[in-house]
Formats: C-alpha cells, structure tokens, sequence
C-alpha cells in the first residue's frame, strides 16, 4: 500500500509539479503505514507533512475545514 501511494504521488507529480504530500485520515492511524509511505515518498524527495496536535481521523475533519476556509478569505 505504501507504495502504491508512493507512485501516485509521483504521477500526480509530473502532471502537476507538486512536491508537498499530506498524509491525513484514518488509514494513517496505521503507524506502520504512515512510517513506510512517509520513508519512500521522502527517498523521492517529497515534503512530507502529517498530523501532530490533532487526530487523523475523521474527528478532526472540522479543523480542517476551518483552515481551508481561512485561506479563501
């Protein structure tokens, strides 16, 4: 599975030419997931941002929105 998500990444990268990857959600409560899908997409030299203060769940999901929004206005 890491590694499906690794080669996603990088053809949205060619597509795209983004580099920043965030790895968010409940899939990412898996630890070794989130540690393997962090490592290869790293190798591949991209930024690679995931949860600190907050739950990746969907309990969370609010917070987000409310960033997202705050970047609109």
């Amino acid at each position: 599975m890491a590694c499906i998500i690794k080669d996603i990444c990088v053809k949205i990268r060619e597509n795209y030419k983004l580099n920043k990857v965030v790895l968010s959600g409940g899939v990412f409560q898996n630890r070794l997931l989130l540690n393997l899908a962090t490592r290869l997409l790293k190798k591949v030299d991209f930024a690679v941002y995931t949860h600190r203060r907050f739950s990746c769940s969907d309990a969370s999901i609010s917070i987000g929105q409310v960033v997202a929004a705050s970047r609109r206005i």
